[in-house]
């Protein structure tokens, strides 16, 4: 479904990368996990996940792009943000997309597994189970490069404080000495921290090989099913 959007701001979250709120001329429907593809031609149509929540996104739809140099594929698409929210024109917007959203009826503890800016697909399933009082046991991995990526980092410590059910993990590649978290790759921080994972719904997203190597190791080590795994990614791969 093609819809017209007004861009409705456009901030920096850390280093090329933008949180981008859209605001729709008619309501989206949508499941927290779901993403939306913004449409830059008749037949380029660009996916990234809605970070906000279903149940509390006052109408608004929230995108975190991170968009460096090298990165034409988001970089084209924050520059047509930019010039719609300078000229006060729309973009277009198909939504929604995915599979991968929460199974809500599901009595199984989550494990949410994000690799950089694939945060906002685990924050809008965050955000939905703590908004419905969702009890299952929730754990966030969040893997970056360096901490500066982790730009929600306080807000979670804030959540996990609140909520006792929810526990959040940050990883980052290159830790400084003063760096108090984990640090390598997150996946092994996982495999670390858990002897079996049998009994979790686990979501996922970051890129394409960090999706195809957790659903590997994680079936044949820690003993996952492979359909309690749930990320876009494996759509296509």
């Amino acid at each position: 479904m093609s819809i017209q959007c007004k861009v409705k701001s456009i901030e920096p979250l850390a280093a090329n990368t933008y949180r981008i709120l859209l605001h729709p001329e008619n309501p989206v429907p949508f499941k927290a996990g779901q993403y939306l593809m913004v449409v830059m031609g008749e037949k380029d149509k660009r996916p990234f996940s809605i970070a906000s929540s279903p149940c509390r996104h006052e109408g608004e739809l929230e995108l975190h792009i991170g968009a460096a140099e090298h990165n034409a594929y988001a970089l084209e698409v924050v520059e047509a943000m930019r010039v719609a929210l300078a000229d006060g024109s729309c973009v277009a917007i198909d939504a929604p997309h995915g599979n991968a959203w929460v199974q809500e009826e599901s009595e199984r503890p989550l494990l949410l597994i994000a690799g950089g800016t694939g945060f906002s697909y685990v924050r809008s399933i965050l955000d939905h189970c703590i908004a419905q009082n969702i009890p299952n046991p929730i754990y966030l991995y969040w893997g970056a490069r360096d901490r500066s990526q982790l730009y929600a980092k306080a807000e979670l410590k804030q959540i996990a404080a609140k909520h006792g059910n929810v526990h959040f993990i940050p990883v980052v590649e290159d830790a400084p000495e003063d760096w108090q978290g984990k640090s390598g790759n997150v996946l092994q921080a996982i495999s670390e921290d858990f002897e079996s994972l049998a009994e979790f719904d686990i979501y996922i997203a970051g890129r394409f090989e960090m999706a195809g190597a957790a659903r590997e190791q994680f079936t044949q080590n820690k003993q996952a099913r492979s359909e309690r795994m749930f990320a876009d990614a494996y759509a296509f791969i």
